[in-house]
């Protein structure tokens, strides 16, 4: 009998913010629901963020963000991620994230957003609905 590969995922907190324990509760959750979960630790840049999902070969990558940065270093990870042929890895954001931003994010490849408050369960369905399958 062959077993299923477990989703891999990297909780990654990019610039300066230091309050990581949303951050910390969905990777325990991802975990809990049997997903294999990296975390990066506080204060990554986006190429730090990047080079971790590469060596670590993840299908799925949870951004964690406070400090209102987002919009400069959520496109600098995407961007990065196309150059890295990274473009299947999925990409979910949380944090604070005012509304109006959350279609710009969207566009430019973020698959979703979940505002503080999202229950868990929220969380870990989406990924195990929309996780890509991979070779």
């Amino acid at each position: 009998m062959q077993s299923k590969k477990k989703i891999r995922v990297l909780i990654a907190k990019p610039g300066l913010d230091s309050h990581d324990r949303g951050a910390k509760v969905v990777a325990r959750a991802l975990r809990d629901a049997g997903m294999e979960v990296i975390y990066t630790g506080l204060r990554q840049t986006p190429e730090q963020i990047v080079e971790t999902a590469l060596q670590e070969d993840v299908d799925v990558i949870g951004l964690s963000i406070l400090s209102g940065a987002h919009k400069a270093l959520f496109p600098r990870i995407m961007e990065l991620l196309s150059q890295k042929g990274l473009t299947d890895v999925m990409v979910f954001a949380g944090g604070i994230i005012p509304e109006e931003d959350i279609a710009e994010l969207k566009k430019i490849g973020i698959k979703e957003i979940f505002g503080p408050g999202t229950p868990t369960e929220t969380i870990i369905k989406y990924v195990l609905e929309n996780v890509p399958e991979r070779a």
